[in-house]
């Protein structure tokens, strides 16, 4: 019988992996003030009468950029660490219109229906249930409702994909998968939305930030260095490669999807 490394012998939940990081991610800059945030709530269509809901929100700056343009902001994740610091960065800023609860995107506490628009910025990788994660967000939508998704999606071509996808796991073994783009769309289209890609982007990673976020242990670091040095043109290229300081582009998209008024 072959014997795995004890870090492989039980894979980490995500609330294991992003309860020590809580208080980084709150301030980190893309998550806090990042390009695609007001793409998403001007894509989420809100008009200040809508009742909003933020799936896997982390720090909750999702959430925030929503809550002036809404009527009510649910905010959920897996994580009560993430749940607590975005509460404190919410109290801070005033918003009360926000709630924050701890809920599973795969099995979402709400009656059919009960949102106007919906919202999943960078934690979708996260889903071990992508299918009934995205039905679950078409459920509880009311008709015509808007879902807008932003995060990291792999190239179309497969050297691309693994190359990303296996970075992001050493980093973070409670990574799923960055999904390409065609796959989100027919994984959307499979669970009964109408959906776009509407803005990608590149966004650029200093090396040594990305994995301290995370407290990657120092062999897997080493990995991921290893992996980017000798990485060939075609990557280095795609993927921004640098060095002194190392780092990346991670690709990311926004996907508006839409649950049509009929159904």
């Amino acid at each position: 019988m072959t014997a795995y490394p004890e870090e492989f012998a039980v894979p980490p939940t995500v609330e294991d992996q992003f309860g020590p990081a809580a208080r980084a991610y709150a301030t980190f800059s893309y998550h806090a003030a990042g390009p695609d945030l007001p793409i998403i709530v001007e894509a989420a269509g809100l008009t200040g009468s809508e009742d909003v809901l933020d799936i896997g929100t982390g720090a909750g700056h999702t959430a925030m950029a929503c809550a002036p343009h809404a009527a009510t902001v649910t905010a959920i994740d897996l994580t009560p660490q993430m749940l607590q610091a975005a509460s404190d960065l919410a109290a801070s800023r005033r918003l009360a219109n926000i709630q924050f609860r701890l809920a599973d995107a795969a099995s979402l506490p709400f009656p059919d229906g009960s949102f106007d628009a919906a919202t999943c910025r960078v934690a979708a990788h996260h889903f071990p249930a992508i299918d009934r994660a995205l039905a679950e967000a078409f459920r509880v939508l009311r008709p015509g409702g808007r879902l807008v998704i932003a995060d990291t999606v792999a190239p179309e071509d497969p050297l691309g994909d693994t190359f990303l996808n296996t970075l992001e796991y050493l980093r973070d073994p409670s990574h799923v998968r960055d999904y390409r783009g065609s796959e989100w769309l027919r994984l959307l289209a499979r669970a009964g939305f109408d959906a776009a890609i509407i803005h990608r982007f590149p966004l650029s990673l200093d090396g040594a930030d990305w994995v301290a976020r995370q407290h990657t242990p120092a062999h897997r670091v080493a990995v991921i260095r290893e992996l980017l040095d000798g990485a060939p043109p075609a990557l280095r290229s795609a993927f921004e490669i640098r060095q002194d300081p190392w780092g990346f582009s991670q690709p990311i998209a926004v996907i508006r999807a839409v649950r049509p008024a009929a159904a």
